[in-house]
């Protein structure tokens, strides 16, 4: 176990996240290296001096611009808009280890026969038309909608369609104008070597490590308890933690940090400790 001053540790989040000293992160290709070591940066569409994304990247990123995230986005597809923890950004390289969130929703699709009809609409229409917002394309119907993935919800019947066919996985955000999203066929954009890809960690447990762990990479130093850190875990109970967190710490990915007048123990990637 790792000892830390409150004042070391501190020193250690601010260098973990670019936000001591020089520069850590650079460019486009620093925009990618921090969101990959963060595992996914929230997207929120509030903009007052700017938005989530752009306010993170700014104060982290060497020369940012909006238009180096939006070229990551929609031109270079090396980032992709997808739930994480909220909605988010994620590394396409990611897609597929959710590929079981996108099973699910393919599951939870069943509860809305209706949809069937509404979804061969969209698919004809962008194959006809391209990308689409939810202003496009008038869909009848009267259902009320629920995401299986994310907090998304409503009786919107274009928009539930189209937010329904982004949870499985067919479509992905093709670009936004403000906070209109707008969406394309995502066998277009990502590789069919990540698209479709089987879930790389088919067990359980595995895949709790796998998302606990970039969880803990995302804060630098995060405890093993209750904790919104854990949102949208799915089954990730306090039994389940403790398991993860005991083989993490077993193979060493984790090391234990005790920081001082703090009572409940630290951990961070074992990565991470040459910032210590």
């Amino acid at each position: 176990m790792i000892q830390l001053t409150k004042r070391q540790a501190r020193q250690f989040m601010l260098l973990k996240h670019g936000l001591l000293d020089k520069y850590r992160f650079t460019g486009k290709q620093g925009i990618l290296d921090f969101v990959r070591q963060v595992g996914c940066i929230q997207y929120d569409p509030i903009d007052v001096c700017g938005k989530n994304a752009e306010l993170v990247l700014q104060s982290r990123i060497k020369g940012f611009t909006k238009n180096m995230l939006a070229e990551l986005l929609y031109q270079d597809r090396i980032l992709v808009d997808y739930p994480d923890k909220n909605l988010a950004i994620i590394p396409v390289e990611d897609w597929p280890y959710f590929e079981r969130y996108r099973q699910a929703a393919r599951q939870h699709a069943k509860r809305y026969p209706e949809m069937e009809a509404l979804i061969e609409q969209v698919r004809a229409h962008i194959q006809n038309h391209g990308a689409l917002s939810s202003d496009d394309l008038k869909l009848g119907g009267n259902f009320a909608w629920r995401s299986a993935i994310h907090w998304s919800s409503g009786n919107n019947t274009s928009r539930s369609v189209l937010e329904q066919m982004y949870s499985t996985g067919e479509l992905i955000i093709h670009h936004k104008k403000g906070t209109r999203k707008y969406y394309d066929i995502a066998e277009k954009y990502i590789q069919p070597n990540l698209l479709n890809a089987p879930e790389p960690l088919e067990g359980e447990l595995e895949h709790y490590k796998w998302r606990v762990l970039r969880r803990i990479g995302a804060v630098g130093l995060l405890w093993n308890r209750a904790s919104d850190a854990w949102l949208n875990i799915w089954g990730l109970k306090a039994e389940q933690r403790n398991e993860v967190f005991r083989q993490l710490l077993h193979e060493a990915r984790i090391v234990a940090v005790a920081v001082e007048q703090m009572k409940d123990i630290l951990y961070c990637r074992a990565e991470d400790l040459p910032l210590i």
